[in-house]
């Protein structure tokens, strides 16, 4: 599919794990889903400031541009977090850096980060424990840029559960289930997730901007 020599998508992030997951949601479409170290971009210190914004998608964007200028290819970027109703949509944004830095440094960010959502939920009832995950992936080509958003919702666990996942899995179980995303098989959270969704909006963008592009040309 796609001849010999796809077109290369730019996939911005330096988590392997991402990267796997994308590479596989999109695994039929005609293109090369590339990341930084596949194209010998090192990281740089300024990567770390990609993300000042108030929400994921200018988040996601402001990566997706920076990727593009580094690259030339087409890219696709994302943001996302976790939002829980009774900290008013936080940690949003600051998902990744929500538990204070000694914290972090005690149990590592994963851990520390469940701890303190724990503790910033004591006394919140099962019915008020509510929250969602949400996903922006940005696409650029520096002629056109797309962003569009995925979401599941569910609820906060009382304590963590399941070995499976990473960041708040062992606490967020989905609507429709009684198990956590570190319990469930992966195959659900793929199905299910916001990543998912978001990354199979982008489809068309794709298709219509990098493979039709290629194959027009």
């Amino acid at each position: 599919m796609g001849g010999l020599n796809p077109p290369p998508v730019l996939v911005a992030t330096r988590s392997a794990h991402k990267l796997r997951e994308i590479r596989g949601l999109l695994a039929d479409l005609p293109v090369r889903l590339l990341g930084p170290a596949d194209l010998g971009l090192p990281e740089k210190e300024e990567e770390g400031d990609l993300e000042p914004f108030d929400t994921f998608a200018r988040n996601a964007l402001s990566k997706a541009k920076y990727f593009h200028r580094r690259s030339g290819l087409p890219v696709l970027a994302d943001d996302s977090g976790l939002c829980v109703d009774a900290l008013g949509g936080g940690p949003g944004v600051r998902t990744r850096r929500f538990a204070p830095p000694d914290r972090v440094a005690r149990w590592g960010r994963d851990e520390a980060n469940n701890r303190w959502l724990l503790e910033r939920l004591a006394g919140v009832g099962d019915g008020a424990r509510g929250a969602h995950y949400r996903c922006a992936v940005a696409l650029t080509d520096d002629l056109r840029h797309e962003v569009v958003e995925g979401i599941v919702r569910g609820r906060i666990a009382r304590r963590p559960r399941g070995k499976g996942g990473f960041g708040y899995d062992p606490l967020f179980v989905p609507d429709g289930h009684d198990r956590t995303y570190a319990e469930l098989p992966q195959a659900v959270k793929a199905a299910t997730s916001h990543r998912s969704a978001a990354v199979l909006r982008a489809r068309d963008w794709i298709e219509t901007h990098v493979v039709r592009t290629r194959t027009d040309g």
